[in-house]
């Protein structure tokens, strides 16, 4: 039997030692390790708190972005339609440009035509002249019913019919008459109505009633109206179909031109209505005297369009012929008006068919 080894106090002791020694390494290791987790957890929460504020940022940014391209998207579609509406307003530039330039082409023939027609005049002046007009125009001054004050040569407008025993006078009295350009005519319509009436084309327009008026025979008898949009009689009290006024009735006639000088410019053109009084008139005129500048702009009935095309003008004026009875001439003198240059060709055409006359006096007339 093998023996125990005795115990000493010294094993004993250094036992003791040992597992104190360990216990405190045990116990430091606790401690350590309990501060490091702490620490961690710490690390972790505050990691949290950080991805949580980043996560609110980048939901914000998100929120922000989303506004963003919804304004991005408006403003894409706000610049679509202003690039529609330039798109729109250049075409309407390149229309009225174009419109511009027909009008001005029209207007350089009408002008050409015009001038043909002057110098055609001027040379009819001298022929006249030649063959013995001063000794013609002696005796129409001698058998004048109305003295008419002025200058200059006007004895070579003697080729108007001015004869017949009932005469109608027509006096174009719409907005066209203010002026002989289209821009002018804009300007004066806005301007006051005794403004209006100084216009140099209506002056001239009244002065050529005024002449013919004064180179009627005297066993003549008158009606006169103007005629716009509609027709308005110029003797005092007369009706939509007047009586005839001898032209020896100083007084009537008279009170006709003072009515006339008043008359102020303004509306549209309508020939029809101013050829259908013909019918009306019991008894019917045997000479029409027709002043006016150009083709009609309207009907027998007001439109409400700003605008008339050259082809409706032509249709509006072969309208307003065939409402004339057959045997009574017309005679036209037609003022000049820019971006009509067919109304000469068609009152010529109007005078020939009606066994009337046609001129275009110049300028300086009467």
């Amino acid at each position: 039997m093998r023996r125990r080894t005795p115990i000493t106090p010294f094993n004993l002791s250094f036992l003791d030692i040992m597992f104190c020694g360990f216990g405190a390494v045990v116990l430091l290791v606790l401690i350590i390790n309990a501060n490091t987790v702490s620490l961690r957890r710490e690390k972790h929460q505050d990691r949290r708190a950080e991805a949580m504020r980043l996560e609110l940022e980048v939901k914000a940014g998100r929120e922000h972005l989303a506004t963003l391209k919804n304004s991005l998207e408006e403003t894409e579609r706000e610049v679509n339609r202003a690039r529609g509406r330039s798109a729109e307003a250049e075409a309407a530039i390149i229309a009225a440009g174009e419109e511009l330039a027909d009008l001005r082409r029209q207007t350089l023939a009408a002008r050409d035509h015009v001038n043909a027609l002057q110098a055609d005049l001027k040379n009819m002046d001298s022929e006249h002249r030649r063959l013995g007009a001063e000794q013609a125009a002696d005796l129409d001054r001698g058998r004048k019913v109305r003295r008419f004050e002025g200058e200059g040569n006007r004895q070579y407008l003697t080729g108007l019919k001015l004869g017949g025993r009932r005469v109608l006078l027509l006096v174009d009295a719409s907005a066209s008459m203010l002026d002989e350009t289209i821009v002018n005519v804009i300007r004066r319509r806005n301007l006051d109505d005794a403004s209006k009436r100084r216009a140099p084309k209506w002056r001239r327009a009244v002065q050529t009633a005024e002449w013919l008026i004064a180179n009627l025979p005297p066993e003549s008898s008158l009606q006169a109206y103007t005629f716009g949009t509609g027709v308005v009689p110029l003797a005092a009290g007369q009706g939509g179909t007047g009586t005839w006024v001898p032209v020896t009735d100083a007084e009537a006639v008279g009170g006709m031109i003072t009515a006339l000088r008043a008359t102020t410019p303004a509306g549209g053109t309508s020939l029809e209505n101013g050829l259908a009084l013909i019918r009306n008139l019991n008894p019917p005129p045997d000479n029409v005297l027709l002043i006016t500048d150009g083709l009609p702009t309207q009907g027998a009935r007001q439109t409400s369009s700003t605008t008339v095309s050259g082809e409706k003008r032509i249709q509006l004026f072969e309208q307003a012929v065939k409402t004339l009875p057959r045997g009574i001439p017309v005679n036209t003198i037609l003022f000049p008006m820019e971006g009509d240059p067919m109304a000469a060709v068609l009152f010529w055409r109007l005078a020939v068919e009606t066994n009337g006359s046609f001129l275009t006096p110049t300028r300086d007339w009467p």
